[in-house]
């Protein structure tokens, strides 16, 4: 029984570290400025195959999208976007 419990843990361990996740941080056009607006993004971007987690802030207008990256790309996150409206273009990482 220990065997296959040890063995069972081993399988969950290693299928979750196999998966590829990434960070993609977007300004759109026309600018996220209200509720409506993140209600919006939030609920169509989390139909898109991939998509993790979705956060919006309408201080910075900025949308970060967390996905996993063998799923799908930031070009087709990019066309989701676009799928509904609006032209996101990737935030820059400042230099370190």
């Amino acid at each position: 029984m220990k065997k296959i419990l040890l063995s069972l843990t081993l399988l969950v361990a290693t299928s979750l570290q196999a998966k590829d996740i990434k960070t993609l941080v977007v300004t759109t056009q026309p600018q996220m400025h209200c509720e409506n607006c993140e209600k919006k993004i939030k609920g169509n971007l989390r139909f898109e195959k991939g998509v993790k987690r979705i956060e919006t802030n309408l201080k910075t207008k900025q949308v970060t999208i967390t996905y996993d990256a063998d799923k799908t790309s930031p070009e087709n996150l990019l066309k989701a976007l676009k799928k509904i409206g609006y032209e996101a273009q990737p935030v820059k990482k400042p230099a370190q």
